[in-house]
This record gives C-alpha cells, structure tokens and sequence, in this order.
C-alpha cells in the first residue's frame, strides 16, 4: 500500500504536500479569525493596545481621583478583589508619592510607600545628596532604598500578607517643616498601615522631600498592571476603596465621598477592558481580562453610602524630629 499522499500519484508527493500545508494554514488562519471575533465563543487573549498597532503589553491602569482639597492628613481603605502576579493597588497616591500593596511576580505580598525627589531624571544615583529624600523614620522589618526609572526618590517595602477580599488600611500624615534658608521648604510624609495580626498601626516610614512646603495635594488612588508581558493584560485586577477622610490644614476631618474615574494613555496598555464605579462607602476599579467599561472616563462618581464617622483610632499627630535626618 502506496505511503504517498500526493495527488497525482507517488511522482507527485512534494507537490502533494506543498498544497496540503497551503490548505492546513488557510484553514488555520480562519480558525483565528473566528475566534477573534467571537464566533466560536472563545476568548481571544491578545487585547487590543490603545495604539493599536500591536497587541497590548499590559492591563490599562485605572486611577480615581478623589474630590479632596489639600490636605494634612489622608484614611482610606482598600480591599483587593481579584489579583494576579504584578499587581499594584495603590491605596493613597498625591503629588509627591504613593502607598499601597502589591502582589510581586513571584506571588509575594508586600507593601510599598513611596516618595519622590524634587529633581527631574530617572538616574537615582544623579541626583545630589542634598536634594535627595531624607529618610527620618525607618520601621521595624522594612526595606529602604533608592528608586529610579520613573523619576527618582526614596522608596520603602515590607512584608504585609495581605489578602484577596480582606480589607486593609492605609493612613498618611503631612508635615511642613523648614528648609536651609526657606521658612516652610519642605514636607515630611509618614506612612502608617493596620497590621490586623498585632491589631495595631504600624509607622513604616517618614520620608521628607524639597517641595516648597506641599501638603496632600492631587490624591488619588490606582490599580496598575506592572507585569507587563502581554499575557498579564488577559488577567483582571480589581478592587475597592472606600472610607476615605481628609482632614485639612484648618479645619475638621471630613469625609470624601466623590471621586472622578480616569486612565493612562500608554499605547501598549489595553484600551477597553476597564472599568469603575460606586459601592457602598465607596468606589471599585477593574482592568484587564474580560472587564467590560460601564462608566464612562472622567465621569465624577458618588459613594452610595458615604461614610458619617471618622476613624477613632489613627496615629496621633506626632511628628518625627528633622533632626538625624538621612539623605537617601
């Protein structure tokens, strides 16, 4: 029995399995198309790039914009929905840093508390002793150092076992102090975090920074995809933050209860899967996967229950000396 498969007859096999390749890659290339259109009901993984010109690398990040003045003093709470490797739920982020938690590559839990320097560039070791953040406080168990890339400053992590669908509190405390010569110059940034195995807050770090005297200013909260390796925009990041209190310069702690929903224009982010919106005494972000947008960008947002009572257990204002400060 002839082992032939060509057409025309033994003489003919080369050109018999030329064309049988030609028919399988056609055939194939109609499969994709099918599937990237949905007709055969399955997911096609590469999302499509807010460029548009290849696939997207990453999950959109996604941001809230919460409606606060300037402040001395920011409590919000954050509870991770879904996460995934190279997840950052940024909890408190304001015009000089950011807070929050993040599910590293390898599955770590950590949390991280971050301040800039007043310098441009993103060479850490360019910028000069004096203009770089001073380190004031150093928490038992934490890490410090240098960070570059996306600006430059001070950066802290710590172990924090956070977990998906448990809510984790997060409290940041500005204080103006004076800077060589300049009444006011610069601003001292602690960051605090509820540590639910001791019950108690943990003071993880003060950083301070040349900022003419900035308090809290452009808060703000995120959920970003840092994994970045196409595959992860197909994962869905979400979660909620909600119970969030200013308290001003002058003035009593007031609640916040609206926030305005907006995202990043990388052109290798994702551009369609994301999505926000109010629940309860706040507001949820999603990105990536199949996360369909139901809330249109820059739409201001209210909490549906908006929160009456301030937290009656945040740090006492007791703020770290300049003294013994270390530039870092």
């Amino acid at each position: 029995m002839s082992a032939s498969i060509g057409i025309g007859g033994g003489g003919e096999r080369g050109h018999g399995l030329v064309a049988m390749r030609t028919l399988l890659s056609r055939m194939n290339e109609w499969l994709w198309r099918l599937v990237a259109c949905g007709v055969l009901g399955i997911h096609a993984r590469a999302a499509e790039s807010i460029g548009g010109k290849e696939p997207a690398r990453a999950a959109r990040s996604v941001h809230l914009q919460w409606s606060a003045a300037e402040s001395e003093a920011f409590y919000v709470e954050a509870m991770v929905v879904q996460s995934t490797p190279g997840t950052y739920v940024s909890a408190i982020g304001w015009s000089g840093g950011y807070f929050g938690v993040q599910e590293l590559r390898d599955g770590k839990k950590v949390a991280i508390f971050s301040v800039w320097d007043p310098t441009k560039g993103d060479d850490p070791k360019a910028v000069r002793p004096e203009e770089r953040v001073e380190l004031l406080h150093e928490g038992a168990g934490v890490r410090i150092k240098r960070f570059g890339g996306e600006g430059t400053g001070g950066q802290c992590l710590v172990d924090f076992p956070w977990a998906v669908g448990e809510p984790v509190r997060f409290f940041v405390r500005a204080e103006v102090h004076d800077a060589p010569g300049i009444v006011g110059g610069k601003t001292a940034y602690a960051g605090w975090i509820f540590d639910p195995s001791q019950q108690a807050w943990r003071h993880l770090v003060t950083f301070r920074t040349r900022n003419a005297g900035k308090g809290l200013r452009g808060l703000y909260s995120f959920v970003e995809d840092f994994r970045r390796d196409t595959k992860s925009a197909d994962d869905v990041r979400r979660a909620q933050l909600g119970n969030a209190w200013m308290k001003p310069r002058a003035g009593e702690w007031a609640a916040v209860t609206q926030a305005k929903f907006t995202a990043s224009r990388a052109d290798w982010e994702a551009r369609d899967t994301i999505n926000a919106g109010p629940t309860g005494a706040g507001f949820f972000l999603a990105t990536g996967g199949d996360t369909r947008r139901d809330t249109e960008l820059t739409s201001t947002m209210q909490a549906e229950s908006p929160p009456t009572k301030a937290p009656g257990d945040l740090p006492p204002a007791v703020w770290a000396s300049s003294a013994g400060a270390v530039a870092r």
